[in-house]
């Protein structure tokens, strides 16, 4: 049985995987004789793994030449996990210096429909959160949510409202027009504060992760107690959030060197 995926392995999917896998690695264009070579699978099996890749995008086929190579849609995927790579390296450090700060359990995350999804998290001793790294939370009833939508400017919040509001509290927003208020007041403001929202007892300050162009890529907050998060030590850490963003944003996009003079 396997340790990580209970032994549920469907052999055609692991099969064309390793196909991708070849294909990609060589980092030419490939022909079906040297795959077939290479996997030791039957050529009439493998072909239709070719084929199947291609036509999905993963993998591109040159009908002309009879030769794969990497695709769209594989290179798409590829460099999503680069920036989200990227993204964890030049956050990591500024979410060490907050922690080590405040004493609090800080949160990295980014927009995934209507929800958003954890890519980091670095607590110091055992904050009582369900937030794991891969959970997903809404955008409605996280800071981390509504730093991001406020800053989204062709954001529909009615979309949140079709998907439905779940009551995860007592104090969770469920109105439309309760959330838009908030919206604004982030915008305002530059930074989103959630208070027992998404968790009983918990409160969290948020703030959008900008690239050059003011789009938010990410989110990063603070969570702590409500009890502990009085309103000067609010102020502080959002100051602080908003300083530590800046600096991830200019690691990520670099201001570009300008042009020698002639």
């Amino acid at each position: 049985m396997n340790a990580s995926g209970g032994g549920y392995n469907v052999q055609p999917v692991v099969k064309a995987l390793h196909v991708l896998e070849y294909v990609a690695q060589q980092g030419r264009d490939v022909t079906l004789a040297e795959t077939v070579k290479a996997l030791k699978l039957p050529k009439t099996t493998l072909f239709r793994y070719l084929q199947t890749l291609s036509n999905e995008g993963f993998l591109f086929y040159d009908l002309p030449r009879d030769r794969y190579r990497s695709g769209k849609r594989f290179r798409a995927l590829a460099q999503v996990d680069r920036d989200l790579q990227n993204l964890r390296d030049a956050a990591r450090p500024e979410m060490a210096r907050l922690v080590d700060a405040f004493d609090k359990t800080v949160n990295l995350g980014m927009l995934s429909d209507n929800s958003v999804i954890y890519l980091d998290i670095v607590e110091r001793g055992r904050l009582n959160s369900q937030a794991r790294v891969g959970h997903r939370d809404p955008v409605y009833s996280t800071s981390l949510g509504k730093a991001i939508v406020a800053h989204l400017p062709d954001f529909d919040l009615s979309s949140i409202s079709q998907s439905g509001f779940e009551q995860r509290t007592i104090n969770t927003l469920t109105d439309m027009r309760q959330l838009a208020r908030h919206v604004d007041e982030v915008r305002r403001r530059g930074y989103a504060v959630e208070m027992g929202e998404n968790e009983d007892g918990l409160m969290c300050v948020g703030v959008p992760i900008l690239d050059r162009q003011g789009y938010p890529v990410a989110a990063m907050s603070l969570s702590a107690p409500e009890r502990r998060m009085q309103p000067d030590l609010v102020s502080r850490a959002a100051a602080m959030l908003k300083e530590a963003a800046t600096r991830i944003s200019r690691s990520l996009s670099p201001a570009p060197e300008p042009s020698p003079a002639c």
